[in-house]
């Protein structure tokens, strides 16, 4: 069971009576008991309760009409190697009322800064349809879920989303665009700390030392750098179910070519659809300020070091390519449609950076299963044998014939209360 807490009760929430500088209570509901755990997971590898869609995460729940009324039954859908991010999972249930950002340092109780911002456990949902325009990063504590269905909920104009030095997120649901940079500013991060943030990079999603992180069904589009970036050292990520359109530089994961270590970063990006509106952007050469790294980045992701599972997506437009990567990134590319444009020089899906062919020969990267359409091709490198790419496997691909049908949903939902969503 879990407390729901709406705006009729918030009176009996101790989140709405303590100011952010105190520390809330410690009062948490019963964590599941591994037999539960067991029988979610059962039911999730036997496709329980499947819509036939052939999305193993939608196909977990999308087609229960009372999924409002268990919506941390979400938590046990992920996928990937941010399959164990519980977010707020065990944890109540926290209603944002408010969509100011007055005070980045004493949050208004019933905003989402002073949710995301609390020590304790906590799955985060909207009353009403809202817009909210950060006055500075929203600097996430551990073990959130920001759960945008059953509402329009648009984080947008000013700075976005920062996972640093974290662990079990969960982002779904959102509509995250123009985002903005912040910082020489001083922002909490949770009830009893508080400091100087430098300038931020413009991120829709900034994940900086994170991990357990799943960033689902969102639409991203139109930010200040990256859509959605994983550098320094985060891993057990999963990107999923995203739609993601006019951009400029869409996904980084990985520091920067010396930082090694990334080189256990592992990640899975599987059913986004890479939309319209993607632009490759070219290298900066200039020397970025801290936390504002310099970059080579891509139309879509963009690879250092680590191991990468690209599974099940669908890139309907790029310019110049569609997966880069530099400093021997391993790349297991399964079951994806990739439509090249009708320039005949951009028609290459990869793109090994910043290494002659002699280095980057050896570099562990493969297609298996992939559809190529429009003269679309892909360059592999290094081993073939499955045994090289263990540990950029995270889930089994589905066939590619079937890639408009599990992407055909992805982005933000329009999830009404009582029924299918």
């Amino acid at each position: 069971m879990f407390s729901l807490i709406t705006p009729l009760n918030k009176a009996f929430n101790p989140l709405y009576k303590h100011p952010p500088s105190s520390q809330p209570p410690s009062t948490t509901l019963p964590h599941k008991t591994s037999k539960q755990r067991a029988i979610n997971a059962s039911r999730r590898n036997l496709g329980y309760l499947s819509c036939g869609t052939g999305n193993p995460i939608d196909d977990c729940w999308r087609c229960d009409p009372n999924w409002e009324t268990n919506r941390q039954k979400l938590a046990d859908c992920a996928i990937g190697f941010g399959k164990n991010a519980i977010g707020g999972r065990d944890g109540k249930i926290y209603v944002v009322t408010d969509s100011g950002d007055d005070d980045p340092v004493n949050p208004k109780p019933g905003t989402l800064r002073h949710a995301v911002i609390q020590d304790e456990p906590l799955w985060i949902i909207f009353a009403r349809d809202m817009t909210i325009q950060l006055k500075e990063e929203l600097i996430m504590n551990s073990f959130k879920t920001i759960d945008g269905r059953g509402a329009s909920v648009h984080i947008a104009g000013g700075p976005c989303i920062t996972v640093q030095y974290v662990t079990n997120i969960i982002i779904h649901g959102l509509n995250i665009h123009d985002c903005k940079q912040g910082g020489n500013a001083m922002v909490r991060d949770s009830p009893r700390h508080y400091g100087w943030r430098t300038i931020s990079d413009g991120d829709g999603v900034s994940i900086f030392g994170g991990s357990h992180v799943w960033v689902d069904h969102n639409s991203l589009s139109n930010c200040k750098d990256g859509l959605i970036d994983a550098i320094h050292g985060s891993t057990a990520i999963t990107i999923s179910n995203n739609y993601m359109t006019h951009h400029d530089k869409v996904m980084l994961l990985g520091h920067s070519d010396s930082y090694t270590q990334d080189k256990n970063m592992q990640v899975t990006i599987a059913f986004n659809h890479f939309g319209e509106g993607l632009v490759q952007r070219m290298p900066k050469e200039t020397t970025p300020p801290l936390f504002h790294f310099h970059v080579i980045s891509i139309n879509t992701p963009k690879c250092r070091h680590g191991y990468f599972h690209v599974v099940n997506n669908d890139y309907t437009h790029w310019e110049m390519y569609a997966i880069g990567g530099s400093a021997n990134p391993t790349i297991n590319s399964q079951g994806n449609r990739f439509t090249a444009p009708n320039n005949r020089f951009s028609k290459e899906v990869t793109k090994h950076e910043d290494a002659p062919e002699s280095e980057w020969k050896s570099w562990n990267w493969r297609s298996e299963g992939d559809l190529m359409v429009n003269g679309a091709f892909f360059i592999a490198s290094g081993a073939g044998a499955s045994s090289s790419y263990a540990k950029a496997s995270s889930l089994g691909a589905r066939p590619s014939s079937l890639v408009a049908t599990i992407t055909t949903n992805a982005g933000a939902h329009n999830c009404k209360k009582g029924s299918r969503c």
